[in-house]
């Protein structure tokens, strides 16, 4: 789809200038005819492509379809030309045909009933040889939206789940969605084209899958069980888009099949393998029952590890929610830098992150606290982007960088933001309030904020200051003071009634300037806003029953303007005091407890952050954001108590056994194959004796690693490879070395640390005249790629040499493996990167079962080239010793002459690889190579061609 896409785009910018030239060629002959010409461009212009999409011309309708296609990208409507283009959906012309139903896939929802006219065409063409073809049609087809052709479109998803490509088959899980959103009563027969394609192999499925699961029976988690090793190990190779899916279900899965990793008395083993004397400790500690983490919940935490390095932003953060949700608490810091390096992109990418941060800031702050100054404000920064980092700052706070992030704080006050300056005093009266060490230091400096020129932030200032009273009232009378002093000057309304509060709730603390403060709003009280209104109501009942010599008749004035106010409440308010403070025949025996309502101490406020309950949503959700619960948003169970069966991720592996026979070879070859007939022979006997024997241990290896190889057939591995290259690579210079000098080669035999690991030797030689001391293997990477590190060497004496083995998992790629060679007293870096060859291991079959396999693999599966070989190269033997020291595959026998077959399986996740050379006349060559690994399969298609083409 990939190439697809790149034709449109490069066909859409060669029908630009098309698409302009047609508009010069408007007729404007005067003015009038001029604006006419203008407004009818359009019109004009569509009669135009009519016309040529009539035509009989191939070429013609090509060239209008590609103008409609421009039109499209550049947001215009073309819907109207709707009838014009769905004739030509029969049409011969396949780049035509693309086209056509690039448009279809556009406008088919909105022209229902002549989409429905041709619906024939769409049938016939979901049985077209081209992929591109048949997955455009049904998604045409899934894209009508009318009841009456639900059967239909069953019946072609059904069929697309079992097609060969798994382009169409991708596009069947799609198609899926749209058949459920159409009609939800076919749930069940959906069901079971799920279940089918969750078996898929191909990481092009996966996430197409996953997500028609989450859409259609996202509690159907049994179906999962039998996949979940599987999408683990694919997880990698998956596009991004689907890894963000798969994730995420992921994350929702192990939070029901898995215990809690957070308990004290958890144990976390990165292998998850016993100690050879755990049974002695069981049976002292049976009561206690350690937690030991499942190896399946290791599996997903380590697979998903690697994709804090992508480039995707979607990626890292759903890996970073899921570590959040499944990790051991003290693992879950390894999300830190990645999170942290987003923080660098748009801004819109930077809100979400800092949300996410923010919730995670408040329950552990040791996770960002050694970034603080990454949560620094700048000045090119949104508001909504400086408020969130504030937010953080503020839940960082501790007593050891309180006086830093003050220092942050004061610059922030003085911003021309006035609204980000406002949150910032906010976020001083939080920090006040959790360390009461600085309490007193906040409140002087925000009192002195109280004479800035700025009316927001003095109102601020209040609001915050008179939070902070409440704590220690009686120590801060003259800060009351200079607050009702403030009281002729500030307008806004919040603020004003705040000083009031504040007046009212400590009248006794302030008897002489309490009264004089109700005095001047009552003046004012009719022009007041509620919210002030409401607080004179206040204050005039406080004073009333603390100083009524004073106040009564300031009281019985106020109540008597709020009688007749045109607020509701402020009406009842006054209703209410009056009754409650004057006491009548009516008030009864509440006016009795007046002072202990009104004058009762009321606890001092907490200030928390505001995402402090976010974090009941899951992170990285549409509903984390709002802060509400969104539409289709799936919540995450709470741990199971009762650990649930493990057995249930068991896969059961089909076998077969291949006839592992294989014809006699020629004496010309026998030198190349092997040193003498009888060790052939003893090699063939061999393998067929251990082909039983074998069996269990490969299906226990497949399934415990939840391969993404094919597992629908047992392939045997050859005990001894084909052929092994003599050459050996340079790994460190003596002169680089100080002396000590390392070379490595691949023996291409199975390694003895791990199934998934690459079996390399390293040669070290010691060039100096004193022995070299503790040489080891230290630290590795980068992410992704594991390595076995030799036993440390103690001693290697001057001019001696050592041969040692080491294990790499280069996980099905040609990235090189980094890691440093250390000694007693330096350190070298050094890496070591495979050919495509040495990651793969044979395997042997017969030719029938090669050409079923290899049917499988066809599509994006498949890549091939013709090349010319040398005519002293056009036999068995050349051809078989130049792609077997190029790849360490398998020579699968073959009934024709003229056709070369080799198979091999990759050894990190082992899916098969196949390969063919096929002679031709004129010394040429059909080379073809089979994978799922797409990209390991065009590397090694690469290098094939280099090494036949060769003389």
């Amino acid at each position: 789809m990939s190439t697809n896409n790149l034709s449109y785009n490069e066909q859409g910018g060669g029908a630009e200038p098309a698409v302009e030239l047609g508009q010069e060629s408007t007729p404007t002959a005067s003015g009038s005819t001029a604006a006419a010409g203008l407004f009818s461009t359009d019109f004009k212009k569509n009669e135009d492509l009519k016309e040529m999409l009539e035509s009989n011309k191939e070429s013609l309708k090509l060239e209008a379809m590609k103008r409609i296609v421009g039109l499209i990208a550049k947001g215009k409507n073309a819907s109207e030309l709707f009838p014009a283009v769905v004739k030509n959906v029969a049409s011969k012309n396949i780049e035509l045909k693309k086209l056509v139903y690039v448009y279809l896939v556009r406008y088919a929802e909105e022209q229902q009933d002549l989409a429905l006219l041709s619906i024939s065409t769409f049938q016939r063409a979901l049985k077209d040889p081209n992929q591109l073809i048949r997955a455009s049609a049904l998604r045409v087809l899934s894209s009508i939206r009318v009841p009456i052709i639900v059967p239909i479109m069953m019946l072609a998803i059904k069929e697309a789940a079992t097609d060969l490509s798994p382009y169409v088959r991708k596009t069947a899980a799609h198609a899926i969605q749209k058949l459920y959103s159409l009609d939800p009563e076919q749930k069940e027969h959906l069901i079971e084209v799920i279940d089918k394609l969750l078996k898929d192999k191909s990481t092009l499925v996966a996430g197409s899958v996953v997500m028609a699961f989450e859409e259609v029976c996202p509690d159907r988690i049994d179906l999962i069980h039998k996949n979940y090793r599987k999408l683990c190990n694919l997880l990698v190779d998956v596009e991004e888009w689907g890894q963000v899916v798969i994730i995420t279900m992921l994350t929702r899965y192990a939070r029901t099949q898995f215990l809690s990793p957070w308990r004290e008395d958890a144990l976390f083993d990165e292998n998850s393998e016993k100690a050879f004397y755990d049974s002695d400790v069981e049976k002292e500690k049976a009561d206690s029952k350690p937690y030991m983490m499942d190896p399946d919940h290791r599996l997903l935490l380590r697979n998903t590890k690697p994709l804090l390095q992508s480039r995707n932003t979607a990626v890292v953060m759903a890996v970073a929610q899921l570590y959040w949700h499944l990790a051991p608490k003290q693992e879950v810091s390894i999300v830190t830098k990645s999170l942290v390096r987003l923080l660098r992109s748009h801004r819109e990418v930077q809100y979400i992150v800092l949300q996410n941060i923010a919730t995670m800031s408040i329950q552990r702050k040791g996770m960002f606290e050694p970034f603080l100054k990454s949560f620094y404000v700048r000045s090119t920064d949104a508001t909504h982007i400086k408020t969130l980092k504030l937010e953080i700052l503020t839940n960082l706070a501790t007593e050891a960088n309180i006086s830093t992030i003050l220092r942050e704080f004061q610059t922030y006050v003085k911003s021309q933001d006035k609204q980000f300056a406002a949150t910032t005093i906010q976020a001083i009266g939080r920090c006040a309030t959790n360390i009461s060490e600085i309490t007193d230091t906040c409140l002087n400096g925000l009192v002195l904020l109280l004479s800035n020129r700025d009316e927001t932030v003095v109102a601020e200032c209040v609001v915050v200051i008179k939070k902070l009273l409440q704590t220690q009232p009686s120590q801060h009378s003259d800060i009351i003071k200079h607050m009702a002093k403030l009281l002729d000057n500030i307008t806004v309304p919040m603020a004003r009634a705040s000083i009031l509060w504040l007046i009212g709730e400590y009248c006794e603390r302030v008897p002489k300037i309490a009264p004089d403060v109700l005095r001047k709003v009552a003046k004012s009280f009719t022009s007041e806003e509620d919210i002030v209104k409401l607080q004179t109501l206040n204050l005039a009942a406080k004073l009333y029953l603390t100083n009524s010599k004073q106040t009564k008749l300031l009281t019985q004035y106020i109540l008597n303007l709020g009688k007749y106010d045109q607020n509701y409440d402020i009406r009842d308010r006054t209703r209410f005091l009056r009754q409650l403070i004057v006491p009548n025949e009516k008030s009864g025996a509440l006016s009795k407890y007046a002072k202990r309502i009104l004058l009762a101490s009321k606890p001092a406020p907490v200030l928390e952050s505001a995402f402090k309950d976010r974090d009941r949503f899951q992170l990285g959700t549409l509903s984390h954001t709002l802060n509400a619960k969104a539409s289709g948003y799936l919540e995450l169970s709470d741990w199971p108590t009762v650990a649930p069966d493990q057995s249930v991720r068991n896969v059961e592996v089909k076998e077969w056994a291949p006839s592992l026979g294989k014809p006699k070879a020629t004496k010309s070859d026998d030198k190349f194959y092997s040193d003498s007939g009888e060790e052939e022979e003893q090699e063939e006997e061999a393998s067929e004796s251990g082909s039983s024997g074998s069996s269990s241990s490969s299906s226990e290896e497949e399934s415990s690693s939840g391969s993404g190889g094919r597992t629908s057939c047992r392939l045997c591995c050859l005990l001894s490879p084909v052929f092994v290259p003599p050459k050996s690579h340079e790994l460190l210079h003596r002169m680089s070395g100080k002396g000590l000098a390392v070379s490595y080669h691949f023996p291409r035999q199975p390694c003895a640390y791990s199934h998934r690991m690459v079996s390399v030797q390293l040669t070290l030689t010691n060039g100096r005249d004193q022995p070299l001391e503790d040489i080891c293997v230290g630290e590795a990477g980068p992410p992704g790629i594991a390595i076995h590190r030799f036993a440390t060497i103690e001693r290697l004496q001057p001019e001696a040499s050592i041969t040692v083995s080491m294990g790499i998992d280069f996980n099905d790629s040609t990235q090189a493996a980094n890691f440093q060679l250390c000694t007693k007293t330096d350190q070298f870096s050094v890496s070591i990167q495979p050919a495509v060859g040495e990651l793969l291991m044979p395997v042997t079959m017969t030719e029938q079962d090669f050409l079923k396999e290899q049917g499988q693999l066809t599509g994006m599966n498949e890549s091939s080239v013709t090349i010319t070989i040398a005519p002293d190269s056009m036999s068995s033997q050349p051809v078989g010793r130049k792609v077997v020291s190029v790849a360490n595959m398998g020579v699968v026998p073959s009934s024709q002459n003229s056709i070369h077959r080799f198979a091999a399986k990759t050894v990190s996740s082992g899916s098969l690889v196949l390969s063919s050379v096929v002679l031709q006349e004129a010394s040429t060559a059909k080379l073809v190579v089979n994978t799922e690994k797409t990209v390991l399969g065009s590397v090694l298609l690469r290098e094939l061609k280099t090494a036949l083409s060769q003389g």
